[in-house]
Parts: structure tokens; sequence; C-alpha cells
């Protein structure tokens, strides 16, 4: 999982991170000019909705679009905190193709769950993506000591992931934490496991 080809910008942030951040901004704040029209169209929509609003680019452009600063906040600090260092490792195209990936994954795995809980309400945010990184960080910095805005506790970056997908997976199957797509974070770290497998970097 090592390449060469990446640039970075004058702040040693790589240009596929910056531009990701800017990216997520700006359409954040025509979220905010703009009341519900992007929702109404770039969100993900269940396909059996009764309003009957899903489109097929939803699964991508979902990824774009926050519920409120704090939800971007948390998003973009995943993304630059665990994006950076793997954006050099893998080089931005592929670091890119696998982010979509993610993104992708966790809203086909979020479809799923809305068809078999009859759910009718649209799910957005980068949170599949950046779980999807969470998970290639820990694999390539196993023994690597972070630390999250929460909890503010170390630890190794593989303790991290297994902690973070426990978690996931209990929220998700108890259903005590209510208006977020927890199945959809599995799914970008399911994703992002399968196309590393793909490529060789998972041996097991």
């Amino acid at each position: 999982m090592r390449s060469n080809s990446y640039r970075t910008n004058s702040s040693n942030l790589p240009d596929v991170i910056f531009l990701l951040l800017v990216a997520n901004c700006l359409v954040f704040a025509l979220q905010l000019l703009l009341p519900g029209v992007f929702e109404r169209y770039f969100a993900l929509w269940p396909i059996d909705s009764y309003r009957n609003f899903f489109s097929v680019w939803q699964l991508l452009t979902y990824g774009f679009l926050h519920g409120d600063f704090y939800h971007i906040l948390f998003n973009m600090f995943m993304l630059w905190m665990f994006g950076r260092e793997l954006a050099i490792i893998m080089g931005a195209e592929r670091f890119l193709f696998y982010y979509l990936t993610c993104v992708m994954g966790a809203g086909i795995i979020q479809l799923l769950i809305a068809g078999m809980q009859g759910l009718y309400y649209p799910t957005l945010g980068a949170s599949g993506g950046v779980f999807g990184l969470l998970l290639a960080f820990g694999l390539a910095f196993p023994n690597r000591m972070v630390m999250l805005m929460f909890p503010p506790i170390p630890m190794k970056a593989k303790y991290l992931v297994i902690l973070a997908g426990a978690m996931e997976l209990y929220f998700g199957v108890s259903g005590s934490a209510p208006g977020i797509a927890n199945f959809a974070h599995l799914g970008g770290m399911i994703f992002g496991f399968l196309l590393l497998k793909y490529w060789g970097v998972v041996r097991f």
C-alpha cells in the first residue's frame, strides 16, 4: 500500500485531502444557503420511500452532505486525522477510489437496512468513508497511538478500530442510538476491508 504518486500543498496536506475538505465545506455552506434543496436531490433516500426520492447518484452524493456543524466537524476531523498519511502511502488516485468505495458501500448497506426496517428518512454524511479510513489506518499503523475528540483517551489504532466496530454493531443492533446510521458506518469498514483484501493489502 505504498506509492509516491501524491502531491501536497504548502501546509504539507495531501491535495486530495485538501480538496475533499473543501468540497464538503462548500456543500455544507450551500446546504445552509438553500435549506432542504440539497437534501431533496442528493441525500440518500430509501428506495421504497413513499416519496420516491431515490436516485442512483445519491449513493455517492450523500457522502458530501451533513446534518449540522458538529456532524461535519467530526467527519472532517476524522478525514484529516486518518486520511493524511493514507493518501501519501496509497497515492491520490487509489486513496480517492478507496474513500469513495467506502462511501458507496456504506450507502448500499444503509439501503438494505432501510428496506428491512421500513425506514423512510434520508441518510447523509461522510461517516461511511471516514470509518473506512479508520479501518485502513488501523491496518497500516496498528500500534500508532491516536486520540479522538471523543472519547479523549489515547489508544493504539488497532484497538480503536475494534472498539469503533464493536460500538457501531452494538448501537445498530440495540437501536439505542436513533438517528445514526450505525450499520452504514460498519458498511464503510466492511467494503474498505474487502477492497484492501482485493488489493492484497490484507493477507488473512
